[in-house]
């Protein structure tokens, strides 16, 4: 599986569950149990790659305005939605977290912002079409801490000054 047809099964799994990260993941693991197990193997290499990309302080922040709080567990379910977005805001976002501000329509803190399901996908696939988990994928770890220059996510100014924005938009009232 190339990185293309990573992006459509995204694509078209968000695009049929009009948003919704839940059902965006259901629909996914049906895809995934039409392929071969090492197609889902790298599905689930694609996804880790970026995930861990993801890891970075400027995105945390960007979960932070974006929630109104976002704990350890919270930014990697966040990573996990920035990817179901599809590659365009998740590349927009990796690039420049505070341009969020334009590549999203809209952010309701209920129903977006939390992709832990899709998180799981090629795992719960995988394991339906062998019986078994699936192997270490053999790619580098995210890093242990987040990349770039650290930010106090408790410290408003800070975060209006690192993403103006996104603050402008999406931050308190």
């Amino acid at each position: 599986m190339d990185e293309t047809e990573f992006w459509e099964l995204i694509d078209d799994a968000r695009q049929r569950a009009d948003g919704d990260p839940e059902d965006q993941a259901d629909l996914l693991v049906e895809r995934l149990l039409g392929m071969d197990p090492d197609l889902v193997l790298d599905f689930a290499r694609h996804f880790e790659a970026r995930y861990n990309r993801a890891c970075a302080w400027d995105l945390w922040a960007a979960a932070w305005v974006l929630l109104g709080g976002a704990s350890d567990d919270a930014f990697d379910f966040f990573r996990c939605w920035l990817i179901g977005q599809g590659r365009e805001v998740y590349e927009g976002a990796v690039h420049d977290p505070d341009s969020l501000a334009e590549l999203l329509d809209d952010f309701d803190d209920e129903l977006d912002g939390d992709g832990e399901e899709l998180g799981y996908a090629a795992d719960e696939a995988y394991e339906q079409l062998t019986g078994a988990v699936a192997p270490d994928l053999g790619i580098a770890p995210a890093p242990a801490e987040p990349l770039g220059a650290p930010i106090d996510l408790e410290n408003d100014r800070a975060l209006a000054e690192r993403l103006p924005r996104l603050w402008a938009r999406f931050g308190p009232d």
